[in-house]
């Protein structure tokens, strides 16, 4: 199999346009005051335990939902390229261990295009990851940060 498509099957993509400046979204992925206040979905409260931002760098979140406990979620930045790229390794315990995140930015005047890939071990397991809701945790999680990014400006 080529291994192209064998990485696009084994990958979950999101995008979207986000209502702030380029600089304003690379912040508010740098900063662990700007971390701690969008990361998780809807009803999470995040606090940044360790937050390494540089290629080779640590960082490890707590996760707190109402009701249910602490999540704890970590990795390692792999690639780090200002106002273009973040690439870590993360494991959100226990739900799901093992996969690459992609953070990718495009400057588009006012606004940034975003795109967010998730890479999976194994289609398999990039297909169950789609079925536990994938696609409305992610969602959630960059909706908060996008009502965060255009609160920021005011």
């Amino acid at each position: 199999m080529d291994s192209t498509q064998d990485l696009k099957k084994r990958t979950l993509t999101i995008e979207k346009s986000l209502k702030a400046p380029i600089s304003l979204v690379w912040e508010a992925w740098k900063q662990p005051t700007h971390i701690s206040q969008w990361w998780g979905p809807m009803g999470m409260e995040t606090t940044v335990l360790e937050h390494n931002f540089n290629v080779g760098g640590t960082w490890k979140y707590s996760m707190h939902m109402p009701g249910k406990g602490d999540f704890i979620t970590e990795g390692v930045y792999s690639e780090i390229i200002e106002f273009e790229r973040i690439v870590t390794t993360a494991d959100f315990k226990p739900m799901t261990e093992g996969v690459v995140l992609q953070a990718l930015f495009e400057a588009d005047g006012n606004n940034t295009k975003f795109t967010f890939n998730v890479i999976h071990k194994t289609e398999e397991y990039c297909k169950q990851q789609e079925e536990m809701g994938f696609y409305n945790g992610w969602g959630s999680v960059f909706n908060r940060l996008d009502e965060y990014l255009i609160a920021s400006q005011h």
